[in-house]
């Protein structure tokens, strides 16, 4: 596996230079907070962005097409998204506000209202964020293209022969990474991460709630999209979004599972978490879920599940295929499965089936990954080489005051009970600076990719909580409210990629200087 070149890519910049790279250059400080701000300074280098955050140029572009061919769309607000049942769940959830307009079997336009106000499109924004369900840039490409608005399909290896035997590739290898007594027909192909956290919610809800079970526990701090979801999209959330903060507190979780006896429909865990890498007592919060009840639906994205064996102890296991197996860095896809032994698989399996197969997988997404994923054991056998290396740099320099990695000893038990190898840690290192040391000084001057993402050859780092949570950032509650979840608002977070060891130290020991 070729490594990258440690070197500062230019604000913009996408990465990988690629039409489908998943995450783009923010090279200092200064771009992060006017990236946030939409500062127009920094907004208009900005060629694409970390997908269902920015609004891919190419489904910008089919918008614009839609409406140069249609004056009465000309002043109306088009939403792209991932096939027509989503455009339906869509203007369902707008109350029935807009037009659906079917393009092809992955692709299907919803027009708002002309005059809509602009909440009206936040809330269609939001949706197709917190459920993962943009509608594919490569099925743009190809619109486009078909119609000439493009003059070409950019070039790129994909999967040899028809589309059912990459995803079939695919499966086979995702089941493998899960469980190799797994069948491949047992993983559901979804068009993201949260595509499949939003399936497994589905699923979930479809079998816990004629039960009287509409309430959901997020244990620990979990990834934004994955926050806003339980809270926005339980039955009523103010009282079926249920946080308990300490994923090492089981007490307190069986305490919390006791006051709302019968009404728990699932928890919702990372394993290990993000940006902390906290990994809890997974056996026993298996045992207490089931005690209760509650499906326990877990993401092992952070490590991947070829560093985590969670399934045995989920009901549900959402991943996110753009790390790790996408490792190139130009996929978005994602899959669920079902637990076969969990007392819940009966009821299960048929929807999570149903709630997958409503958001649709455009094909060439899949041949492209079906191309790249075999290369993802490789990867990770590198990073996992590489990882303690770097940390035990940052913990030994004097500017670092924390690091956090899978064997934090806050729970290094925890994860090693857990891990495939003795050596299987995984790519992800946070860490804060000294507060005397301000975080631009470092980071600006860090020779490594900086942008959102983690899980590909390239190492990137971020101030992650910028990105995800401004608004926490940036005000004295959020902040507060940061500090009681034990995160510090400057941490950085790496996600180590392929280069050598000793290149990514380097790099670290010239901005740390």
């Amino acid at each position: 596996m070729s490594a990258p070149a440690l070197v500062h890519h230019p604000l913009g910049q996408r990465i990988p230079d690629r039409l489908h790279a998943v995450s783009c250059s923010l090279p200092t400080m200064r771009d992060v907070i006017g990236y946030e701000e939409k500062d127009p300074a920094i907004t208009r280098h900005l060629t694409s962005g970390y997908p269902r955050f920015v609004v891919h140029p190419l489904l910008r572009r089919l918008a614009d097409s839609l409406r140069q061919a249609n004056p009465a769309l000309a002043d109306r607000e088009i939403w792209l998204c991932a096939g027509p049942a989503v455009a339906a769940a869509l203007c369902q959830h707008l109350a029935g506000a807009g037009e659906i307009l079917p393009l092809t079997a992955c692709l299907t336009a919803l027009v708002l209202p002309a005059g809509a106000a602009p909440g009206l499109s936040r809330r269609a924004r939001h949706y197709l964020q917190h459920t993962g369900a943009f509608a594919s840039s490569r099925a743009a490409e190809a619109w486009l293209f078909a119609r000439g608005g493009i003059s070409s399909i950019e070039t790129e290896t994909l999967f040899p022969g028809p589309s059912e035997a990459a995803a079939t590739h695919v499966r086979a290898a995702v089941a493998r990474s899960f469980d190799r007594r797994l069948p491949a027909t047992e993983i559901h192909l979804v068009p993201s991460g949260m595509a499949a956290t939003y399936a497994a919610f589905q699923a979930v809800n479809a079998v816990q709630a004629p039960l009287g079970r509409t309430r959901w526990i997020q244990l620990g701090w979990l990834y934004l999209d994955t926050i806003a979801l339980l809270q926005k999209f339980t039955a009523t959330p103010d009282g079926d979004y249920l946080h308990h903060r300490d994923v090492f507190d089981l007490d307190g979780l069986a305490r919390l599972l006791a006051a709302h006896p019968g009404r728990v429909a699932g928890v919702f865990a990372e394993i290990p978490t993000n940006p902390l890498i906290q990994t809890p007592a997974l056996p026993a919060l298996a045992a207490l879920c089931r005690a209760h009840g509650a499906a326990l639906v877990l993401d092992p994205t952070i490590a991947s599940p070829l560093n985590v064996d969670v399934l045995p102890h989920a009901d549900v296991v959402v991943n996110s295929l753009t790390k790790y197996t996408a490792s190139e860095g130009d996929v978005i896809l994602g899959a669920a499965t079902v637990n076969p032994a969990s007392p819940l698989a009966p009821a299960l399996r048929p929807a999570l089936a149903r709630a997958s197969a409503l958001a649709a997988v455009y094909p060439r997404d899949v041949a492209r990954l079906a191309a790249q994923i075999d290369a993802a054991p490789a990867l990770i056998a590198q990073i996992n080489r590489t990882a303690p290396r770097v940390v035990a740099f940052l913990e030994s320099h004097p500017k670092v005051t924390a690091v956090f990695w899978s064997g934090h000893s806050d729970s290094a038990l925890n994860y090693a009970a857990l891990a495939r190898s003795p050596g299987s840690v995984g790519s992800m290192i946070t860490f804060v600076l000294r507060p005397d040391v301000p975080v631009a000084s470092v980071y600006d001057r860090l020779r490594l990719a900086k942008g959102p993402s983690f899980g590909l050859a390239t190492s990137l780092i971020c101030p992650f909580l910028y990105l995800a949570h401004y608004d926490l950032v940036t005000s004295g509650a959020g902040r507060a409210e940061l500090a009681a979840q034990g995160l510090a608002p400057e941490l950085l977070r790496l996600g180590l990629g392929a280069e050598p060891a000793e290149d990514i130290i380097a790099a670290l020991a010239e901005a740390l200087a």
